[in-house]
């Protein structure tokens, strides 16, 4: 029941709230439409042990994408616990199937974010990725960065598991060589950095909304990356994204290189249905 928690809310947003269903919305947590007489909210519901902390980290990326003005988010109202259950309360974005004008909307927005100058590569505080810990430790190389907060925590994850074998691991002098041959004059962006087709919304009227973030400042080709593992983006996203931000000489490369990390991450969450397409790129790179 959460009667308790919808009277907390009821009283922190100063709105009675009329009804209540479940909806989707919430891979790993109980999701709710709460319709009041003014406005509607998402609740998110989930009583994990690092519930709180995840929905923390949640609130402070979508907060850091809202400030840019550049892209709508869902924007949160509150985040609590009640009787052992951690809660976030963000306003409800009814939304609609995309279509190509919707697309390029997103691609425009997305790379206006991009665009927003940064001084560092990393984030404030740490968050995750899925429901792994995604580390954000400040750095001034994007290199160094991508090794030692991504790919080389998620090896040594998927190496205590038995998912791959220490001679799969590929050293860090080797990635290194790798990483500076593909990632050249990266400079630092507010990224999503969980772009797939369940991370968007386009509402009734149109407006983009980015969802479940990631965030942290990395390179701009990380979403672009992600957006691709899955599909779920018309071709008239990347038009409009790449009007902005054209391609790079090594577009495809870094687009397997970013890919590794979520694969990676696949992995390491799900399991070895995932192995296949880890093992082909690090075979073809590493």
């Amino acid at each position: 029941m959460i009667k308790d928690i919808l009277s907390y809310i009821s009283d922190a947003v100063s709105e009675n709230i009329n009804s209540t269903r479940a909806v989707t919305g919430g891979s790993i947590s109980s999701a709710y439409l709460l319709e009041t007489s003014n406005r509607n909210f998402f609740l998110k519901i989930n009583k994990a042990p690092a519930a709180m902390e995840m929905f923390h980290a949640e609130q402070k990326g979508l907060d850091a994408i809202e400030k840019t003005g550049t892209i709508s988010v869902p924007h949160v109202h509150l985040v609590d616990a009640l009787d052992g259950k951690a809660f976030i309360l963000m306003d409800y974005v009814e939304n609609r199937r995309p279509n190509p004008t919707d697309y390029a909307r997103l691609g425009s927005e997305l790379a206006s974010l991009h665009m927003i100058k940064q001084e560092n590569f990393g984030f404030n505080s740490d968050n995750f990725i899925g429901s792994l810990p995604q580390n954000n430790q400040i750095h001034s190389d994007w290199i160094e960065f991508y090794w030692e907060e991504r790919i080389s925590p998620q090896l040594q994850l998927a190496l205590n598991a038995g998912l791959l074998s220490a001679k799969e691991i590929p050293t860090k002098e080797k990635s290194i060589e790798i990483f500076n041959r593909f990632f050249i004059d990266v400079m630092p962006s507010l990224i999503h950095g969980d772009l797939w087709g369940g991370n968007y919304l386009i509402s009734k009227v149109g407006t983009p909304y980015l969802i479940d973030p990631a965030v942290y400042r990395g390179h701009s080709m990380v979403d672009i990356a992600m957006s691709k593992l899955f599909g779920s983006f018309g071709g008239e996203f990347y038009d409009a994204y790449h009007e902005i931000i054209p391609k790079s000489e090594y577009h495809d490369e870094q687009v397997d290189l970013y890919q590794l990390y979520f694969l990676l991450v696949h992995l390491n969450l799900f399991g070895r249905g995932y192995y296949s397409s880890v093992s082909e790129i690090l075979k073809r790179y590493f």
